[in-house]
């Protein structure tokens, strides 16, 4: 039996008939771009995570980017953010001409040691981008009380973690601004690329609008140079209808790997740190062994799907070579980047997979 490390397709037989009716109905209406879907969604992912405003774009990557230029950082500024987590954080950083600033990761949770924070902020430093890695949060409040002292800019980067809470407040409510990525295998997945930024700057939103349009607030007029960042309508009328199961589905992914959790107990695998102060959405759920080739191995013969994540911690990519950094640099990082392997964790996961995935995972630990 083959295992996949996210069914898609058996996610879509449970809301074929609601996703096949929202895309016959955006045929049907001829609106394809910033029309009333997209009006709709951006209205909905507010309330949802508890904003007063959502900017919807073309893709998490957009997303930063915008945000970063709204904030008018670039060229001489620094924004620090975190070496374990994908390119995109820090790609935009340097995108906007800024240069990205790593802080190591914390053993347990994967997500910035916030303990060594405030030594890397400098004159220079004018944001920092927290990412709830894996559907779990940071600690933003800690966050933001450093950011205060300094006068810096928190974007949340929550491209995994729709959903997830800490202390009882949603991945996105906590700082200046968040971004989301609806990339399809995110827990809240398009049909292609999309994005979502929220904030409770209203001034702030105003100013995304208008850079995801070209910098222009009236057609033809432009304020400034903008980008081409719009979320069509197809997109944004499925998001709507996969919207009102979120809850339900993330709360089916910690059913799963609490089981995991038990299942592995008695192993000599790490398996997913949490922060007691948080209720993660597990986008992903990640192991660490010192023998994840011979685990990779083992599960693929069984049929079992299995991916690393990250083989690279972003200070030693080739893209950031010019930045100085080495090897031993954030040893946390890069040990965990030696050890992570993510096995299937989704709400259709049947009972009997798990049991299948979690014997083949004990007779390797």
């Amino acid at each position: 039996m083959s295992i996949p490390l996210l069914d898609l397709k058996a996610q879509y037989l449970t809301i074929k008939d609601e996703i096949d009716q929202a895309i016959f109905d955006v045929l049907d209406s001829s609106v394809y771009i910033l029309g009333p879907q997209m009006k709709a969604l951006e209205k909905e992912i507010a309330a949802f995570c508890g904003t007063e405003e959502a900017v919807a774009v073309a893709n998490g990557t957009d997303a930063l980017v915008l945000t970063l230029k709204a904030f008018g950082i670039g060229p001489g500024d620094e924004v620090i953010t975190t070496p374990f987590t994908f390119f995109a954080s820090a790609e935009t950083i340097a995108m906007v001409g800024a240069k990205p600033v790593f802080v190591d990761i914390d053993p347990v949770t994967l997500n910035m040691d916030l303990n060594q924070l405030q030594d890397k902020i400098t004159p220079q430093t004018k944001a920092i981008i927290p990412v709830h890695i894996f559907g779990q949060m940071v600690d933003v409040d800690r966050v933001m009380e450093i950011a205060a002292r300094h006068d810096l800019k928190v974007i949340e980067d929550a491209a995994q973690a729709i959903g997830a809470e800490y202390r009882g407040k949603k991945a996105g409510s906590l700082g200046h601004a968040a971004t989301f990525s609806f990339f399809p295998t995110k827990n809240l997945g398009a049909y292609g690329d999309a994005g979502m930024i929220v904030t409770n700057d209203k001034s702030l939103a105003a100013h995304l609008r208008m850079l995801r349009f070209h910098g222009c607030q009236t057609k033809y007029y432009h304020e400034e140079i903008g980008y081409n960042s719009r979320l069509d309508e197809m997109q944004a009328a499925i998001l709507r209808v996969k919207l009102r199961y979120l809850d339900q589905w993330n709360e089916g992914r910690r059913e799963k790997a609490k089981l995991y959790d038990q299942l592995l107990a008695d192993t000599k695998i790490q398996l997913p740190g949490r922060d007691p102060l948080a209720t993660p959405i597990y986008h992903l759920y990640v192991l660490r062994t010192d023998e994840r080739s011979a685990l990779m191995e083992h599960l693929k013969a069984g049929g079992v799907a299995n991916a690393i994540y990250y083989p690279v911690p972003l200070h030693l990519q080739r893209a950031f070579r010019s930045l100085g950094y080495k090897v031993g640099d954030f040893p946390v990082a890069e040990k965990a980047c030696e050890q992570a392997l993510a096995i299937p964790c989704y709400p259709e996961l049947s009972l009997e997979q798990q049991h299948e995935i979690a014997a083949l995972v004990k007779s390797v630990s």
